[in-house]
Parts: C-alpha cells; sequence; structure tokens
C-alpha cells in the first residue's frame, strides 16, 4: 500500500509540475512552444487556459490528498517520520573514553654561564 501511494505521489507531482509550465504566462511560456495559436482552434476561443487551470486543481487536490493518506499510514504504523524506514533497532555506540591528559614537558635546563 506505501509503493502505491508513493507511486501516486510522486506520478500527481510530475503532472502537477507539467501543467502548471504548459499554461500561458503574459510572455508565453512554456506553453506558446507548445503550438502557441495553434491550441486556439483546439481547444475553442479562449484556448487550454480553462482545461489547463481545471486540470492544475484537480492534481493538486490529488497531490494533497496522497500526501495526508500517506501521513494517515505513518501515523497508524506508531513511528516517526523522522525515523528510518527499517524494522531492526539502530544500535548506539558506547560513548568514547576520555582522552588520557597529556604530559606537561619539563623545563629545559638552561646554559650555565662562564
Amino acid at each position: 500500500m506505501n509503493g502505491l501511494a508513493l507511486a501516486l505521489l510522486i506520478l500527481f507531482g510530475l503532472l502537477l509540475i507539467g501543467g502548471i509550465l504548459l499554461q500561458p504566462g503574459t510572455k508565453g511560456g512554456l506553453g506558446a512552444s507548445f503550438g502557441g495559436g495553434g491550441a486556439n482552434s483546439a481547444f475553442g476561443a479562449q484556448g487550454a487556459t480553462p482545461f489547463l487551470s481545471k486540470a492544475t486543481y484537480w492534481l493538486a487536490a490529488g497531490f494533497l490528498g496522497t500526501t495526508l493518506f500517506i501521513e494517515v499510514l505513518i501515523i497508524r504504523q506508531n513511528r516517526s517520520v523522522l525515523e528510518k524506514t527499517t524494522d531492526k533497532p539502530v544500535a548506539t555506540a558506547p560513548a568514547p573514553a576520555a582522552p588520557a591528559p597529556l604530559p606537561i614537558p619539563a623545563p629545559a635546563p638552561t646554559p650555565a654561564k662562564k
């Protein structure tokens, strides 16, 4: 179930990115690259704008719904989002021993005066 939900989340995310990038902006955007004025004859006088905006709303709703569904699955499994997905307990290493103190060097003898 988790794999299916994750696959749906990725699919909704990619389609949402594509739908947003294809929408025409003030300067054309990527939507102008794929047909430009030819889209007006296929989708009517307003072009693909109403279709793309409705598709963006539905894809965003699907993305949000899938995200919330994955969160509910995580809560039902009684685990944290920050934990790893492995079921093995994580072994903790003991704390390192305190380092030995460094010996203090003896002062160097001064040379004798003649």
